[in-house]
């Protein structure tokens, strides 16, 4: 079972993100600026970390983002070399866009599913959610 879901979770991913280049960003940049907007504002290490990328991978990432007017950078407050990275409204706005196109692309496909097929699916979902606490 494991493996089945597995496999279905990457074909899911796939489909999902065949919407993302009507954002006008790269995967990379697109996964970045989602951390921003659903994470909240962070440290560059803390974005490199959770993006799994180096600090100077992630400062060309967040330039790019910085220039689009996507993210912003400061300095904190009592340590000017440490930055803070954080999405703008039109940042989140972007990746809201996006995040919309992905769920009208997967209810889409859900349509075409039994009534009873996507009550089971909504079941299993509750499910999966729980086994992911």
């Amino acid at each position: 079972m494991a493996t089945r879901l597995h496999s279905a979770a990457i074909r899911l991913l796939r489909l999902v993100r065949r919407e993302d280049p009507a954002s006008g960003l790269t995967g990379p940049r697109l996964s970045a600026l989602s951390v921003l907007v659903f994470g909240g504002p962070t440290s560059l290490g803390g974005l490199a970390a959770a993006e799994q990328v180096s600090a100077p991978t992630m400062t060309r990432i967040v330039e790019s983002l910085v220039q689009a007017g996507l993210a912003t950078r400061a300095a904190e407050p009592g340590n000017r070399r440490k930055v803070r990275i954080a999405a703008t409204e039109a940042g989140v706005r972007l990746l809201e866009e996006g995040r919309e196109r992905r769920v009208r692309a997967l209810t889409e496909r859900l349509a075409r599913l039994a009534d009873s097929e996507r009550r089971a699916l909504d079941r299993a979902v509750d499910i999966l959610e729980r086994a992911l606490r």
